[in-house]
């Protein structure tokens, strides 16, 4: 049997028989009929670990400008309009979609991206190789595709 290719781009690649993440760190290959219990799952966004230190740094910027500064209120105002959109958004992480599965007996996440449209393409080129991949080895319970 040919390898049929569902998705291949930068970030992963599915064909009938293997799933790949290219993480920064590498890739991971799995074989896709040793997926069992495949879910989407979609975390929630974090605080990143520099953010209360960026704060603090605006903070204290703040309360060096009020003291050096001949107009302090003036352009500590325009510091604080300026800064605090900046540090709303490096506060959190955005959301993350993540592909979850139980691969042979150990859970592993498969797929993890920021960006929903991509990671609906990834999820659906799975379900793709999913369904044709060979029964004989998988009980016949369907694709085991779920959402979580």
């Amino acid at each position: 049997m040919r390898t049929r290719t569902y998705y291949d781009m930068h970030d992963a690649m599915v064909t009938n028989d293997q799933f790949v993440w290219h993480t920064s760190s590498g890739q991971l290959v799995f074989h896709v009929q040793h997926l069992r219990n495949v879910g989407l799952v979609q975390t929630p966004a974090r605080t990143r670990p520099y953010a209360p230190a960026v704060a603090g740094g605006i903070l204290f910027t703040a309360i060096a400008g009020w003291a050096i500064l001949a107009h302090p209120a003036v352009y500590v105002i325009t510091f604080l309009a300026l800064a605090t959109p900046a540090a709303a958004v490096s506060w959190r992480e955005p959301r993350h979609w993540e592909l979850h599965a139980q691969y042979k007996g150990d859970a592993v996440v498969l797929y993890s991206s920021p960006d929903e449209r991509v990671f609906n393409q990834v999820s659906r080129a799975l379900r793709r190789a999913m369904e044709d991949t060979p029964r004989s080895p998988r009980p016949s319970l369907g694709y085991g595709l779920a959402a979580a």
